[in-house]
């Protein structure tokens, strides 16, 4: 059922509209004496949910009980990102997701039906897995709160991602991205159906249709015209239907069909949201149905301090690197640790050219930044911060193409969470 329905390409919703939207939802759903929200995390700021989840703790006050950000692998926040995202929210709601201890196994996806979507690409059964309090905590309403944008693992983000994967535990993760990744990203990305929203629709269909969940979804884009992010879309609801409409308008707000391959992309990652190749690598994912074959991506970070968030992915990541799908396979099929991180091993696939582009890192270059050595003993480039900010700095630059100075041509990215690009050529429909 849709409670509440906005959206347009043209439409630009305040802090007031969204209050609006939200609490005529709530209204409609009837008085709720425990209540948990489900925002992302802080790496997720631009999506609105934490001022939609500081707004719903306006509406229920005491009623609101808990609040569990959607973690997945992530580290928790910091007092300072709930503080910035949350604002007067009491930060004693905020309850922290454990991916490796904190869920429950609600059931099983057959194997025979994760074949059947997948195309044959992987045959094993998949867990549904969430956070135990969602079974625990006796709520009579649980909203889950996020944004709806192309994504690398599912096709778009969000829906009931942020459940299985947001609260989800290890052999869920895992099994979930490497669905993905052995189908391929670039059959799946912009694409709501797919064969892992097929797999979480399944787990909704069969194992949680009895919990009290109720989505709560914007479109956020980056307007080209004044280089400001604004929000196109408030769309709230407790089925497919909701993220069905979501997802449409996300295509028309962030992704950007191009004519031509890219020779040159310049990717910058905000330092407040990107400190991990984890995160960062969306720079790569985003952009890769964009670069033209031995085009070039150079991604500036200036707060890169790790390629994993959790201490062991990032372990992983350290010793078997970007080096491209057969390389993780024959990984996969030598090295037990690695076969049972398969969330890793797929961020390996999806963090590779495959030889086709090159791919080149800037972190900053204080002690704490991830170093030259460190950057190419997994397989990118390296190059100095500071020397590539002399001919591609982001106060200078517009998001879009850019004609330079000495006349090269360049398309320029402010943030990659927040669209997706591609030519026509290889994108597949």
């Amino acid at each position: 059922m849709i409670y509440y329905k906005i959206g347009s390409k043209e439409l630009e919703l305040s802090n007031e509209d969204l209050k609006k939207g939200l609490f005529e939802a709530l209204q409609k759903l009837g008085s709720r004496k425990k209540v948990l929200a489900i925002p992302p995390d802080y790496t997720r700021l631009p999506s609105r949910a934490g001022e939609l989840t500081e707004m719903t703790w306006q509406y229920y006050g005491d009623a609101l009980t808990d609040v569990l950000p959607a973690l997945g692998t992530h580290t928790p926040m910091t007092a300072h990102q709930i503080d910035h995202m949350f604002g007067t929210m009491p930060a004693s709601l905020i309850r922290e997701h454990d991916w490796r201890n904190d869920v429950v196994t609600v059931g099983e996806v057959p194997a025979s039906f994760v074949e059947e979507v997948s195309k044959g690409a992987v045959s094993f059964p998949w867990p549904a897995q969430v956070n135990k309090l969602l079974l625990e905590g006796n709520f009579d309403l649980i909203l889950s709160i996020g944004q709806v944008v192309p994504h690398e693992v599912v096709g778009m983000a969000n829906y009931n991602k942020n459940i299985f994967v947001g609260t989800g535990g290890v052999e869920g993760i895992n099994k979930s991205h490497f669905i993905g990744a052995a189908y391929g990203m670039e059959r799946m990305m912009g694409h709501a159906d797919t064969p892992v929203r097929r797999v979480f629709n399944y787990a909704s269909d069969n194992f949680t249709q009895n919990l009290p969940i109720v989505y709560v979804q914007t479109v956020v884009g980056l307007d080209k015209s004044d280089g400001k992010i604004k929000t196109r879309g408030l769309f709230i609801g407790d089925d497919t239907e909701v993220f069905d409409l979501a997802a449409k308008l996300s295509l028309q707000i962030n992704f950007e069909m191009l004519e031509k391959p890219l020779k040159k992309v310049v990717v910058y990652l905000d330092p407040t949201e990107f400190k991990s190749t984890w995160l960062g690598n969306k720079s790569i994912y985003r952009t890769r149905m964009a670069l033209a074959d031995e085009g070039e991506l150079i991604i500036l970070a200036p707060a890169l301090v790790e390629f994993g968030e959790d201490k062991e992915i990032d372990r992983l990541i350290r010793k078997y690197g970007y080096f491209g799908t057969p390389a993780t396979l024959k990984a996969c099929e030598e090295h037990e640790e690695i076969r049972n991180n398969l969330s890793a091993a797929a961020h390996l696939i999806h963090g590779s050219s495959e030889g086709r582009f090159n791919i080149t890192y800037c972190p900053g270059e204080e002690p704490k930044n991830l170093t030259q050595l460190e950057i190419e003993s997994v397989g990118f480039k390296y190059a100095s911060l500071s020397e590539m900010l002399k001919s591609y700095d982001p106060k200078k630059l517009k998001d879009g193409f850019n004609t330079m100075p000495d006349g090269e041509e360049i398309f320029y990215i402010s943030n990659p969470a927040l669209g997706l690009w591609a030519y026509r050529e290889r994108f597949k429909y």
